[in-house]
């Protein structure tokens, strides 16, 4: 299958919900994603097949030296196809092109094949504070 890879791409906060809610698990909530990132993010990443949203990345930043993933997602009938992995690889690219000098991201121990391995991040020491 074809997939396309935009930055700033043009997407739904309806797709980018129901999206959001087949990858990580819970019903569709009407969140608005077009507001969140057009306020908070450097950029996001679209991957896009025969014009469905298939994935998804955000890159927010703190406007200097470092950029930070969240919410990467690609369609459960994708998945281990290579989607993920070149949202990250498109994401790295644009970080560095702004300036950014460190991209940070956390997940889920389960999930440290994808990120080290297949997208070459290092493992660092951070904290956590769960907050609710």
């Amino acid at each position: 299958m074809d997939v396309e890879y935009t930055w700033r791409g043009e997407f739904t906060s309806d797709e980018a919900d129901r999206l959001h809610a087949e990858g990580f698990g819970y019903d569709p909530v009407g969140h608005d994603w077009r507001a969140q990132v057009e306020r908070h993010s450097l950029g996001w990443v679209c991957a896009r097949a025969g014009g469905r949203l298939v994935g998804f990345v955000n890159v927010i930043w703190d406007g200097s030296a470092h950029a930070f993933l969240l919410d990467t997602v690609a369609a459960a009938d994708l998945r281990r196809q290579g989607v993920g992995a070149r949202l990250v690889e498109v994401a790295v690219e644009r970080s560095r092109a702004a300036g950014c000098e460190w991209l940070h991201v956390d997940f889920e121990e389960h999930l440290d094949g994808f990120y080290f391995a297949a997208c070459g991040f290092t493992p660092t020491r951070a904290g956590l504070i769960r907050l609710a």
